[in-house]
């Protein structure tokens, strides 16, 4: 798939950042991580890949606002197309040597509607591509991909994240986790959002939910799962996820048997 400009812009960004941060992995001083949040961690790494992402992706792209974890912000138009970039999704990961991480980097329309059009992740380590853009599907390393058809959550094989940065959410997460833990056939928890999301897209998972989600964690991989057939939502079902960090995403038969469990126990996106 060669893309939009913009899509080539993303995919070069992400490939020399995931140079850069398999130079640090397996080898980063412990002076070189700290924490900025309860169970929250970042590292020089996540820094100078940002810079670098964004040195790319504003270079090709100057009008074009930028959002990135690490608070590298850029823009004055409010209307301007977005980038928002995670430079390192599975920084935990990465810190401890656990080869599960990504560079994720997503980008809107602009305009009020701040619609998501583009989607990119990267595992530099298993040299694994997924890229989406609006209307022309998700691909894997250059291969078409879509969501897996099963039409309910029996054999389903499910992604999840805990919200270990908002702990006072445990009770309710885990009323939601003993749900899906009793109808499916497996739940994996790998540590990071947008590779959990990827491999939805791809078929590797049949879905995936998480409360507490920053932007950044989910904006390329939510492409990736519409474009290749899945559905995306909050917990309601509604479209207030990325405001709110609470993500049901799955292909449309996992997705209503999920969307219809989190009903059945009471949780209600808009009260978390």
């Amino acid at each position: 798939m060669e893309g939009s400009r913009a899509l080539q812009a993303a995919v070069e960004a992400a490939g020399q950042a995931g140079e850069l941060l398999l130079g640090y992995f397996g080898s980063l001083d412990p002076s070189e991580v700290e924490e900025k949040g309860r169970n929250d961690v970042v590292s020089r790494a996540d820094r100078e890949s940002e810079a670098l992402v964004k040195e790319i992706l504003l270079g090709a792209f100057p009008s074009d606002l930028f959002v990135g974890e690490e608070g590298g912000t850029a823009g004055l138009d409010p209307d301007a197309p977005a980038w928002i970039v995670d430079p390192l999704d599975g920084t935990a990961n990465f810190v401890r040597g656990f080869p599960h991480w990504a560079v994720s980097i997503g980008r809107t329309a602009g305009g009020r509607s701040g619609e998501l059009v583009l989607g990119v992740v990267w595992d530099p380590v298993k040299k694994d591509l997924f890229v989406a853009e609006k209307g022309a599907g998700a691909f894997r390393n250059g291969h078409r991909v879509r969501v897996p058809q099963r039409s309910g959550l029996a054999g389903a094989a499910l992604a999840t994240g805990f919200p270990f940065r908002i702990q006072a959410r445990i009770d309710t997460y885990l009323r939601v986790f003993k749900a899906v833990f009793l109808e499916v056939q497996s739940i994996r928890r790998a540590g990071s959002a947008a590779l959990d999301l990827a491999y939805v897209s791809a078929g590797i998972f049949d879905g995936f939910f998480e409360l507490g989600l920053s932007p950044w964690d989910s904006a390329a991989g939510a492409v990736l799962v519409t474009e290749a057939g899945g559905l995306v939502t909050d917990f309601d079902g509604g479209g207030a996820w990325r405001e709110r960090g609470n993500i049901l995403a799955a292909g449309p038969g996992v997705h209503e048997a999920l969307a219809r469990l989190v009903a059945d126990v009471g949780v209600r996106d808009e009260d978390l």
